[in-house]
């Protein structure tokens, strides 16, 4: 009797969405392969990788790259399925003949900055390990609001370089931009470093949703004027009657309800973007800077202290960690889970989207700030921080001024909080109902 497994690895992630600046992708997956840590730290750039040697499989993605796996069985031997989404999943399960074993909950989200190890030897399924990749020091920075600003932004501004270099010169850019201290930096610094490298900063839109209720318009409008740069704004004006949470949870394949009404503002925008420019391809936004510093509303959730948010390692990026309690094995946690609210809807429209916020060497700088000395655990005073220490930056790399207005959400500024409800109501329980009703 042949007791030999024969194992099947089915990878349906886009090799083409990679962007490595340093290495061939075989030699990034190499990397990957090898298992080493510091081997895949120095990878630069947007990835989502699978790397096979036998039995063994090793998975590693970057932040900005969701990447899933579901674990089949068969009666020859497991299929690992990868991919960068839960409908993608499901469907190769069907067309193998096993969408039977199919649920979302049974599917896996590989964590941002660890490599998965998985061993494909049959039933019962080991556990996956995981082996961090990314470990910034925390604390290294001197308590010189100044100095962090400046080190913060040079940070933005190389990694938008990067970017830059990628893109065909004459192809035109858009930033999704509110008027707000992250969308601001991005804009400023993308135009800064447009002029720096010779390239023609007239490329360049800032992208502003309205429904015609919303303040972030009003502000962008302001924001860019006091700059004598108002003729780079772009309101996109959008039909508050067309918001279908159904039609978000689809794309988004979640159900959190903040990441529901991003993901509709986002599905908004990008949609009303490809109709007016059908060519359009690329679009930087400001995902991960509140993340980076540590800029969300402690009271809004009770599980949280200032406490826990200065002293635990990119909390808002990776939610608990791998490992604790509260770690799922289907979605991951932080921005590590969420970022679909960003990548989901620019890739359903045809986008490629790039958050500089969500690169190592910028979230590095953000894990070494001292907060806890610049704090003294004072929540008002880390609220106060992320202002002062961008504008900071701004006008130490790029010379300007950068305006600083009031923390606003991406669906608070674009429609009146009052009137988002009449759409996209609060609780998660109605998004869960109508997230599983899509398997039954």
């Amino acid at each position: 009797m042949d007791h030999q497994y024969v194992e099947r690895v089915v990878d349906l992630l886009d090799p083409s969405l990679n962007r490595i600046l340093n290495m061939t992708v075989e030699d990034a997956r190499r990397r990957v392969l090898s298992g080493r840590p510091e081997a895949v730290r120095e990878i630069d750039g947007s990835f989502a990788l699978l790397a096979r040697d036998g039995q063994t499989v090793r998975l590693a993605r970057s932040l900005d790259r969701p990447m899933r796996y579901f674990l089949a069985k068969r009666a020859a031997g497991p299929a690992l399925i990868v991919a960068d989404r839960i409908d993608a999943l499901r469907e190769q399960l069907d067309r193998e003949g096993l969408g039977g074993q199919f649920h979302p909950s049974y599917t896996r989200m590989v964590p941002a900055h660890y490599v998965v190890e998985l061993r494909l030897i049959g039933c019962p399924d080991p556990d996956p390990t995981y082996t961090r990749f990314f470990t910034p020091e925390r604390n290294v920075l001197p308590a010189d609001l100044t100095e962090i600003g400046r080190r913060y932004l040079g940070a933005l501004a190389e990694e938008i370089a990067k970017w830059l270099r990628l893109v065909p010169e004459r192809e035109p850019i858009g930033v999704a931009f509110s008027g707000g201290v992250d969308s601001g930096a991005v804009f400023l610094t993308t135009y800064h470093v447009l002029r720096t490298l010779g390239m023609n900063p007239a490329r360049l839109k800032a992208f502003t949703l309205s429904f015609g209720d919303g303040p972030d318009l009003r502000q962008a409008r302001e924001f860019l004027d006091r700059l004598g740069l108002g003729l780079f704004l772009e309101p996109i004006e959008a039909d508050f009657a067309a918001l279908d949470p159904a039609e978000t949870i689809r794309v988004l394949e979640d159900y959190k309800p903040l990441d529901v009404e991003c993901a509709s503002m986002g599905l908004a925008l990008a949609r009303g973007i490809r109709q007016r420019y059908p060519e359009w391809r690329c679009l930087l936004d400001g995902d991960g800077g509140d993340e980076n510093l540590k800029d969300y509303p402690i009271e809004e959730n009770p599980e949280l202290t200032i406490r826990s948010v200065v002293n635990n390692l990119m909390l808002y990026h990776e939610g608990w960690g791998v490992g604790r309690i509260k770690h799922s094995l289907t979605y991951s946690g932080g921005l590590s889970r969420s970022y679909t609210r960003t990548y989901a809807p620019a890739r359903h429209y045809g986008f490629e989207g790039f958050s500089p916020f969500t690169r190592p060497s910028v979230v590095e700088v953000a894990e070494g700030i001292p907060f806890i000395a610049l704090t003294h655990y004072d929540v008002p005073t880390l609220y106060s921080l992320k202002g002062e220490i961008v504008s900071r930056g701004v006008k130490a790399v790029t010379g300007l001024d950068m305006p600083v207005f009031e923390k606003r959400r991406f669906q608070h500024g674009a429609v009146a909080k009052e009137r988002l409800r009449s759409r996209l109501p609060e609780q998660e329980v109605v998004y869960r109902r109508q997230f599983l009703a899509m398997y039954q």
